[in-house]
């Protein structure tokens, strides 16, 4: 699989992600619903600490990509949904930590919403990915 990125303007590089990808000679597409923190039993976890919610929602991503046979760097579109923006904003480091070293900057879009399905729970996170 090629990733070209499209960047008009080059703001978005300084918050981790590409304005936009053109994807070629990919072979297969997984839709991923959303992840969230949750354990496996679908539990909520970390109830009122959003840098542990990201993270294991994170996680719960990367065991979703893991069991089609793909990593984050495989990821060609990100939706995110979050209680708090603001709050979500100061934590995106986490981002940078986990797709910097696959080297991946995939198109996202951030929404702020007053609530996720699962009460308590403040951060969803859905990926497209390709191979």
């Amino acid at each position: 699989m090629q990733r070209t990125p499209v960047n008009p303007w080059t703001w978005s590089l300084n918050v981790g992600y590409n304005q936009a990808e053109i994807i070629q000679g990919a072979n297969r597409q997984l839709n991923c619903a959303g992840q969230t923190a949750v354990d496996a039993n679908g539990a909520p976890q970390h109830i009122d600490d959003m840098r542990s919610q990201i993270a294991l929602a994170l996680d719960n991503l990367e065991a979703v990509l893991k069991g089609a046979d793909m990593d984050l760097s495989n990821i060609t579109r990100l939706n995110i949904y979050a209680t708090d923006v603001d709050e979500a904003m100061k934590h995106f480091d986490i981002f940078g930590a986990r797709f910097g070293p696959v080297k991946a900057s995939p198109p996202m879009t951030l929404l702020g919403v007053t609530r996720l399905a699962i009460p308590g729970l403040m951060f969803e996170i859905e990926a497209t990915a390709a191979d």
